[in-house]
């Protein structure tokens, strides 16, 4: 009897945090991952067999095409394409400049907008693509004027996931944004007074993230806000 081949998710950002665990929990169900990250060397490799560690930088367009193609000569198929690297300036509209705009736009928005179009021939090979954006509560919502550029490009990014999601209908492509609040990572306990143990977890965003790969094509979920408090709405 054959084996059922390994499904395989690219994940940028993968180096710590939240695309770290992403790692670990589809690692740890059975999934093959090629992590996206600015220094591969220095990321553990505990399962080389079905862990691949590749130089990624979403401000420089030639590593994309590096690392798409060290994934599939690898493991020969991408069927998920988890979107996580992100940056933010803490600048107001007022006080950006446009070099701040061009680089906050650049890493959250067109880098993942440009990694997607090259990967999307796999995925549809795959017949059951999946795409995750990891944008964020700032992507529906303006919390405070220091995080006002950097909403703006969540809500871009917001936008892409569900242009993303239109685009792939018809081939088996399912685009999900996961918008998060506060998570206890370093970004995220660098913005706020509260306690990382009271904070959303990485590990429970990955869990979100394997649950929306594991889900049929029948099953099309556009977005997911989950905050670590109860706020209006969210």
């Amino acid at each position: 009897m054959s084996q059922t081949p390994l499904r395989v998710a690219m994940i940028s950002g993968a180096s710590r945090g939240i695309g770290a665990a992403i790692a670990r929990e589809l690692l740890d169900h059975g999934w093959a991952v090629s992590l996206g990250c600015r220094s591969p060397d220095q990321v553990a490799n505990p399962q080389p067999d079905r862990q691949l560690n590749c130089a990624y930088d979403a401000l420089d367009p030639d590593s994309d095409g590096r690392w798409i193609a060290a994934t599939l000569a690898t493991f020969g198929r991408i069927d998920a394409l988890i979107h996580n690297a992100g940056m933010m300036l803490p600048r107001s509209v007022l006080e950006a400049s446009d070099e701040e705009f061009d680089q906050q736009f650049s890493v959250n928005v067109k880098a993942p907008m440009r990694l997607s179009r090259k990967v999307w021939p796999a995925l549809k090979v795959s017949g059951q693509g999946r795409v995750v954006m990891l944008v964020s509560l700032s992507g529906k919502r303006v919390k405070s004027a220091q995080s006002g550029l950097y909403a703006m490009s969540k809500f871009a990014a917001l936008a892409l996931a569900h242009a993303l999601r239109r685009a792939g209908e018809e081939d088996g492509i399912r685009s999900t944004a996961i918008c998060p609040g506060f998570v206890a990572t370093d970004m995220g306990t660098a913005l706020t007074e509260v306690p990382a143990e009271k904070m959303t977890q990485p590990g429970d965003i990955a869990l979100l993230v394997r649950t929306l790969l594991m889900l049929p094509n029948s099953a099309s979920i556009a977005e997911i806000p989950i905050n670590w408090t109860v706020e209006d709405q969210y």
